[in-house]
């Protein structure tokens, strides 16, 4: 009966997910509430699963809210844009190395975190560049989006923040192991971007011997970057290297993993916002640009950790895992978590990240993790097999915005990004495993 109405929770939640009607928050809070009640729980036994699980993820939920804040000043500020800009100056004129500079610029664009962010300093930045070389709108998208998915691996990004809520671990030593996937998948994508680039020129000289357009690709003419609409108000030239050493010094102690993750970037932050804007009017504007990021992705945070407060406490995951051992075929159980990871990307079509993580992983991990295998690995398995699809998601409130601002198609950007993202992802997953990180 707990299995049954376990899984009957986690599919309203993920079809309502789905569907669109509520936001996760309403959904991950609420749903398992009554769950609870369907199994004989009461009030105050609800409350202490609730409390359990708010326990378990507070740390992530404080590295995130000051986290976005931190990388936004560091965005603002324009510690990312004569990096940004060079790139651009160095790949005009030639449409393999736009391709390939293509993904530098949006892996750095991405150390905020941020997939809208990204999208709104990478495409007006590179839209007009792709234009004028008469390159595939939708290549400029498809690069954007693998490469800011690998960078979005990072703690302060959603995926982790979500597996280490479900798993209860400190978010900075789950990421750590994946900081060499994150750099060899980079190197992987720009040798990607030069064949695909290859490609992007003898399409275009067919177009061009056709008479399709003419062959006015010569100079280009420079591409100024915009960080928002403030422009260059925000812009902090004089300050660039202290913010340089200061963001340096943050990824560092994260990498070190002595301080507590939630500290280093509540004190980046504290130095940083006052340094770049003195005014206590400029340091609330820049707050409240930002405050919406955090605070909903601390929001979904919490409310996850209520959902799963209240199936570990009443034991419904335990209950679901053990009953679908016995369903499942013997030889399929111990290695389910690398059958869903290899069809990771396939996944993002169905689920929404919040169902994904909040939904799938916790079943698969008391599942496979019964058989010996890491819980941190299971996650890696699905992290690595999903990630690079998320701009390839419907359910990517960022990848709609990137749509609207490249004036593209959702559908067409699904048929020409799916299967050659799914196949980076699959590659990168092979990779993962030869490297230790995923087990079984």
């Amino acid at each position: 009966m707990l299995s049954i109405i376990g899984l009957l929770t986690i599919f309203i939640i993920v079809a309502l997910l789905i569907s669109g009607r509520i936001t996760p928050i309403v959904g991950l809070v609420i749903v398992p509430i009554f769950g609870a009640f369907f199994a004989g729980f009461n009030f105050k036994e609800i409350g202490e699963f609730f409390n359990s699980g708010i326990e378990s993820v507070i740390s992530v939920v404080i590295m995130f809210i000051f986290a976005i804040l931190f990388f936004g000043v560091m965005q603002d500020a324009g510690v990312f844009n004569p990096l940004i800009n060079t790139m651009i100056k160095i790949s005009r004129g030639n449409v393999v190395a736009v391709a390939m500079s293509t993904v530098v610029i949006a892996a750095i664009a991405q150390l905020d975190g941020s997939g809208a962010s990204t999208f709104l300093i990478t495409i007006p930045a590179l839209l007009p560049l792709y234009k004028r070389l008469k390159m595939n709108p939708y290549l400029l998208l498809l690069l954007v989006g693998i490469s800011a998915s690998i960078v979005n691996m990072v703690p302060w990004g959603g995926p982790l923040g979500r597996a280490a809520a479900v798993l209860g671990v400190d978010v900075t030593e789950l990421w750590r192991p994946l900081i060499k996937i994150q750099i060899v998948g980079i190197l992987l994508l720009i040798t990607f971007a030069f064949i695909l680039g290859l490609r992007e020129k003898r399409i275009i000289a067919k177009k061009v011997a056709s008479g399709a357009f003419d062959d006015d690709v010569d100079e280009i003419e420079e591409v100024e970057q915009k960080v928002d609409s403030d422009g260059s108000l925000l812009l902090r030239p004089k300050m660039l290297w202290i913010n340089v050493i200061i963001a340096v010094s943050v990824v560092g102690l994260l990498v070190w993993g002595k301080v507590p993750t939630g500290f280093i970037f509540m004190v980046g932050f504290s130095v940083a916002l006052p340094l770049n804007y003195r005014s206590v009017n400029e340091q609330m504007d820049r707050i409240k640009a930002h405050a919406p990021n955090a605070l909903l992705m601390a929001a979904i945070i919490l409310a996850a950790g209520s959902f799963l407060g209240i199936l570990n406490g009443a034991n419904m995951l335990d209950s679901i895992a053990t009953d679908l051992v016995k369903v499942l075929p013997a030889l399929i159980v111990p290695y389910l978590h690398i059958i869903i990871g290899l069809f990771g990307v396939p996944f993002d079509l169905l689920l929404s990240t919040d169902a994904y993580y909040f939904a799938l992983l916790p079943i698969v991990e008391q599942v496979v993790s019964g058989f010996g295998v890491p819980s941190v690995s299971i996650a890696y398995a699905l992290i690595v097999g999903n990630i690079i699809g998320t701009f390839v998601s419907p359910f990517s409130p960022a990848l709609w915005l990137a749509l609207g601002l490249a004036g593209l198609e959702m559908g067409k950007h699904i048929r020409y990004s799916f299967l050659i993202m799914w196949g980076f992802s699959i590659v990168l997953f092979l990779i993962t495993m030869a490297m230790g990180v995923i087990t079984f």
